[in-house]
């Protein structure tokens, strides 16, 4: 299919001689800037089954121009789509099954295009929509804290390029359905860059076309990416592939585009795609995309789990545990985030709790339990407790991640992160990973092709854990989950009998068993009511919770976290 995108000789003129927009610039409405939340009727009315995206990517004027056009199926009767777009990329047509709307038919003040369909289609009816448009889309002012486009030059001074969407949502560079379940079935990417550079993207390549004039078109397809997953990404770049033979049988596809000039690191970080992967399979499960591909990208950003187009920023950096924890991170993702997606942002600790907890996993996996300890002792200290991870409603991602708005912010990292060990120390190796395989996959048997990407929820991890235990853990996520201080130990020793008793946010039963320590001995307390005792000979040394199984509440942390703030404030 040949796409022409251009733009009037006297337009590309003024575009030319306006000055190029500076970090946060053009502005955003604050109907752009949400993502997710609580959807109106019209929105829950629709089934997105396809988008056939076409990029025109501008350098010299860091503008987009794009063509999307869009499959929608009516699950209720509708008479409007409301799909979400930031009015900085004004529409110039639109077309419904292919016949031309007049420009009456839609509006877009704040960032929802609103299109008025030529007449209304029945439940179980399509519509498509072919939407032409483009501008001067927002720039990042921090990405990927937060979203837009992220305008920069390698070292040799040629274009870098890359997008962010998660916290603001798709709908900063492409018509979309800016929820979590408002995931497309398959989409297509048509993305022109300048001549000499690469689009690597989502999903398959399905060919590179060269243009009259240089240019390069790079086209590719996905499976039900995660909306916010699609991502453009352009440079000069060079590639170093492979192909990973899988323990479930299937050969996967492997790549990393880095910069010229650093292959030497670009060698040792693809290196890690495979042990990385071996790990993750065996843990958790099948890779979820190996008909696509383990893609990775180096970007001007941090990182971000673009669907098997990771970007990544990290800059080789080194550390102690011996592999690159953001090329991890993120890569963990491709389970926790893009094949098992919250359905509400309340439930983002399912993205970024799991997807925190597998560094440490990774390090025990790699090294044994010493590493582990030490990873997991190094989140404990961020956990601040502000917020609890879950607010019981509908919200928009900057309701769950920024702490200025009432979220729990990183504590859906550090927290959920502890959450999930403390879980397994509870439940047990066995139930746990049957627990997150059910999680991941909806079913305890997954291979390569019997499952898909799916929607999940707290309330359904909390089913799990019963379904897989046969107990109610309902006191332990009221904790973890719904309330924001942590459980407290309360320690008294009288002559030869040690007692123990929580203390938990809202007066609650916390019936969590704690291990003692006993002149070297460990001694499991079950704490029954959330209260015990255990028998000890006078002056014996004792140790509470050895292993830090639990979750709970230290003054240590609480009086450090204080003295760091007054001495050294955060500029």
């Amino acid at each position: 299919m040949t796409i022409r995108l251009f733009l009037a000789a006297s337009t590309l003129a003024l575009i030319a001689a306006a000055p190029l927009p500076k970090k946060g610039e053009p502005a955003i409405t604050t109907q752009t800037q949400r993502s997710g939340g609580v959807l109106t009727p019209e929105q829950t009315a629709l089934g997105f089954e396809s988008a056939d995206l076409a990029f025109e990517v501008l350098p010299e004027t860091q503008s987009l121009n794009g063509i999307a056009t869009l499959v929608f199926r009516a699950k209720a009767p509708i008479a409007r789509l409301p799909i979400d777009l930031d009015r900085n990329l004004p529409v110039s047509a639109i077309a419904i099954d292919g016949v031309p709307l007049p420009a009456s038919a839609w509006t877009n003040p704040e960032g929802r295009l609103t299109i008025t369909l030529p007449r209304p289609i029945a439940a179980g009816g399509r519509v498509t929509v072919r939407i032409t448009y483009g501008g001067t889309p927002h720039v990042a002012v921090r990405a990927p804290w937060d979203d837009g486009m992220v305008w920069s030059k390698t070292p040799d001074g040629r274009t870098w390029f890359a997008t962010t969407a998660e916290g603001y949502g798709c709908d900063l560079f492409w018509p979309c359905l800016d929820f979590p379940t408002g995931e497309p079935g398959i989409v297509t990417l048509h993305i022109t860059v300048p001549k000499g550079l690469k689009a690597p993207s989502n999903g398959v390549l399905l060919g590179v076309d060269t243009l009259a004039d240089g240019r390069t078109r790079w086209n590719w397809r996905v499976k039900t990416p995660n909306t916010y997953a699609i991502a453009l990404n352009v440079g000069p770049y060079e590639e170093v592939s492979g192909s990973y033979k899988s323990r479930f049988g299937n050969s996967i596809p492997m790549a990393y585009w880095y910069l010229r000039g650093e292959k030497p690191q670009a060698d040792k970080l693809f290196a890690e795609f495979a042990p990385t992967l071996d790990f993750f399979e065996t843990m958790i499960g099948p890779y979820p995309f190996g008909d696509e591909k383990v893609g990775v990208v180096e970007t001007p950003h941090k990182g971000m789990e673009h669907q098997t187009i990771n970007a990544y920023g990290n800059e080789y950096a080194k550390a102690p545990e011996g592999f690159d924890w953001l090329f991890q991170h993120e890569f963990a993702h491709e389970w926790f985030g893009n094949q098992l997606t919250a359905a509400n942002w309340d439930d983002y600790w399912l993205h970024e709790g799991y997807g925190t907890y597998m560094q440490p996993l990774y390090g025990e996996w790699r090294e044994g339990r010493a590493r582990y300890a030490a990873m997991m002792q190094t989140q404990r200290a961020l956990i601040t407790n502000r917020k609890p991870i879950t607010q019981q409603r509908v919200a928009t991602e900057e309701e769950v991640y920024e702490a200025d708005k009432g979220g729990a912010g990183l504590d859906i990292y550090y927290k959920g992160s502890w959450m999930l060990h403390t879980l397994r120390g509870l439940i047990g190796d066995a139930a746990f990973f049957d627990v997150t395989r059910l999680a991941v996959y909806g079913r305890p048997d997954p291979k390569p092709g019997n499952f898909k990407p799916r929607f999940g929820s707290a309330k359904e991890y909390e089913g799990f854990v019963r379904k897989v235990t046969g107990k109610d853990y309902g006191w332990f996520f009221d904790v973890y989950l719904r309330q924001a201080a942590l459980p407290e130990l309360v320690e008294r020793r009288v002559g030869g009998t040690l007692s123990l008793s929580w203390t938990v946010p809202g007066g609650g039963n916390f019936p969590m068993p704690v291990d003692v320590q006993v002149a070297g001995k460990t001694h499991v307390v079950p704490m029954i009511g959330g209260k015990g005792s255990l028998p000890v000979p006078a002056g014996a040394h004792i140790v509470i919770d050895p292993d830090a199984k639990i979750l709970r509440r230290s003054v240590a942390i609480e009086e450090t976290q204080a003295w760091t703030a007054r001495e050294r404030p955060t500029p």
